[in-house]
């Protein structure tokens, strides 16, 4: 990859799975390409400047990006999106369903772009890297997906509810891409423990995964805006996804 390249940055308006429109950033390198494409899932605290500086990064360092707004239906498109996001937090998040909806679409929208060069990868954190989870295992369309500290892919019975009706491990058997893992030990959702069920399961059913475990790293160890961040755990996960998609995007 070239680095330090110009880009052009724009929103664009995606219709989602149910038809409802919805806002993207998306991030283009300078020149031709072909480039490859990676669509980020923004964790809980929603559709936030630390999602948006980051799909420039991707483009910084020679690929498509694009991150939709998930939350965007429960608040006017003017609306600051903190602000959604704390009322989305309130009821619970959105819908496994309407994640997935949303998501398909914003890959439809990057396999469409000239200059691509048909890979697509996906990444998330938080709920996001749950998210990602679970769309490598409902979809065939993708190539690759980081999960960062995916909370609640491992749930019990009594987590489930409507908008979470099957825990994400239960959907591993079909998960249809490489998997990358990074983790914080010190984290509880998802926990060491979890962390361990979760890689037991994919090494039962053969999936082609890696998984990275931080000593002296919590919850949302890359948020460089949060006391949370630790800057050398954080660089080392960054170096272990440009190579994860630098193998598995790159033609």
């Amino acid at each position: 990859m070239s680095f330090y390249r110009g880009m052009t940055c724009a929103n664009v308006t995606l219709k989602g799975g149910d038809g409802t429109a919805i806002t993207a950033y998306t991030a283009r390198p300078e020149g031709p390409g072909p480039f490859p494409g990676v669509v980020l899932i923004h964790h809980l605290p929603g559709w936030s400047e630390l999602y948006i500086e980051t799909t420039r990064r991707f483009a910084h360092h020679g690929y498509l990006a694009i991150c939709a707004n998930l939350y965007q239906r429960e608040g006017g498109s003017d609306d600051n999106p903190d602000d959604v996001a704390a009322k989305v937090r309130a009821e619970g998040g959105i819908s496994d369903a309407q994640m997935a909806g949303d998501t398909e679409t914003a890959v439809k929208w990057m396999r469409a772009q000239s200059g691509h060069n048909g890979k697509v990868g996906l990444i998330g954190s938080c709920s996001g890297g749950r998210h990602a989870f679970i769309y490598a295992c409902q979809k065939k369309d993708i190539d690759a997906v980081v999960e960062q500290w995916g909370g609640g892919v491992v749930m019990a019975a009594g987590e489930l509810n409507e908008k979470k009706p099957v825990a994400p491990i239960d959907m591993t058997k079909d998960l249809s891409c490489p998997l990358l893992g990074l983790f914080g030990n010190d984290d509880r959702a998802p926990s060491p423990e979890q962390v361990n069920q979760h890689e037991a399961e994919l090494k039962k059913l053969g999936k082609n995964y890696e998984f990275h475990r931080y000593d002296g790293a919590g919850h949302g160890f890359f948020y460089w805006h949060r006391p949370l961040y630790r800057p050398e755990q954080a660089m080392d996960g960054w170096n272990k996804i440009w190579a994860f998609f630098g193998k598995y995007l790159a033609k």
